[in-house]
């Protein structure tokens, strides 16, 4: 069985398959999502990617014939087909990786809960992923940005205060646009001008805003809110335009709008703002260790990548500008 399409398609064909699969593997799934969820505490998204890839292997050693799908035939060899299958569908090699990582962590478990005779994962290699260089705004282009969605605020419209505040908040702290739509008005300390971030795993941290941020805050707090509010509005900071909590999608497609007006700019949304923010305090003299704070990355290794960035800048600086580049 080829590996499913990408995106919504391939979602909608792996709900499908996993109502296929007998009952038994069914119930195995279920006791992997609760361990996934409560045991280790991952994000609804991640569980979903994490059991999407369980069905897909799954799906693929039963061939044709889901309803005969049998755990017990996940081998190294099944494992190995299931990634080649892939890769000849055009799947990058980050995907790979990523679906091989995933693979090992359900043979894993599966092993553990007496599922599995032996944990044929960690025979299983993969392609390294590339480490892409992530594309960010230079500090001037983020200035332009965050001049244009002041501009348009310039006229006190409730959605425009409130973009104009998501927009600030993002470049300013770095969160991710996950942590920003989960902010609640209480989770913003004025005085100390920190906000409190629940992040991956459920980790709390605390990460400080500016001026700007602060002054476009308030504002949409105090002028603008109150327009969107609905008798059944969440405590949430950013309100959607019927009153609800503002989604993920929304805030993207403001961000892509907001640098598309910016001249030669990236094509870049919320995470490309994060990019940039990291990027900008380690060229403003932050310290590693500190960035990885910031940004509530688990790891130092995840933060280092926008050293790179930063030197590949440099890099370019030097070429366009040295008399012996």
């Amino acid at each position: 069985m080829s590996p499913p399409p990408h995106g919504r398609t391939r979602r909608v064909d792996l709900v499908r398959l996993r109502e296929k699969l007998p009952a038994s593997v069914a119930d195995v799934l279920r006791q992997y999502e609760r361990h996934l969820t409560l045991e280790r505490d991952l994000s609804p998204h991640t569980v979903r990617a994490y059991i999407g890839d369980a069905v897909a292997l799954l799906g693929h050693v039963a061939g044709n014939s889901p309803e005969n799908a049998d755990l017990g035939r996940v081998d190294l060899a099944n494992l190995r087909s299931w990634l080649a299958a892939q890769r000849t569908a055009g799947a990058s090699r980050t995907t790979l990786a990523r679906r091989a990582a995933a693979a090992r962590t359900f043979t894993a478990w599966a092993h553990r809960a007496g599922h599995l005779a032996a944990d044929p994962g960690p025979r299983l290699a993969a392609p390294r992923p590339h480490r892409t260089l992530p594309s960010v705004l230079r500090a001037d282009q983020a200035k332009d940005a965050m001049a244009a969605v002041s501009s348009g605020a310039s006229e006190g419209e409730p959605v425009a205060l409130r973009d104009q505040a998501v927009v600030e908040l993002l470049y300013a702290t770095g969160i991710r646009v996950a942590e920003l739509c989960g902010l609640d008005l209480d989770d913003v300390d004025y005085s100390l001008r920190v906000i409190r971030v629940l992040g991956k795993g459920g980790r709390e941290r605390s990460t400080p805003f500016g001026v700007p941020a602060e002054r476009a805050l308030r504002r949409w707090v105090d002028e603008g809110r109150n327009a969107l509010v609905a008798p059944d509005s969440p405590p949430a900071l950013f309100l959607g335009a019927r009153g609800g909590r503002l989604n993920q999608r929304a805030v993207r497609t403001l961000v892509h709008e907001v640098v598309a007006v910016v001249p030669d700019s990236p094509d870049i949304g919320p995470h490309g703002l994060r990019h940039s923010a990291a990027t900008h305090l380690l060229e403003g003299g932050a310290d590693l260790r500190t960035v990885q704070e910031l940004l509530g990355h688990a790891t130092l290794a995840t933060t280092q990548l926008y050293t790179h960035v930063t030197v590949e800048r440099l890099k370019a600086i030097h070429d366009r500008t040295h008399p012996r580049s």
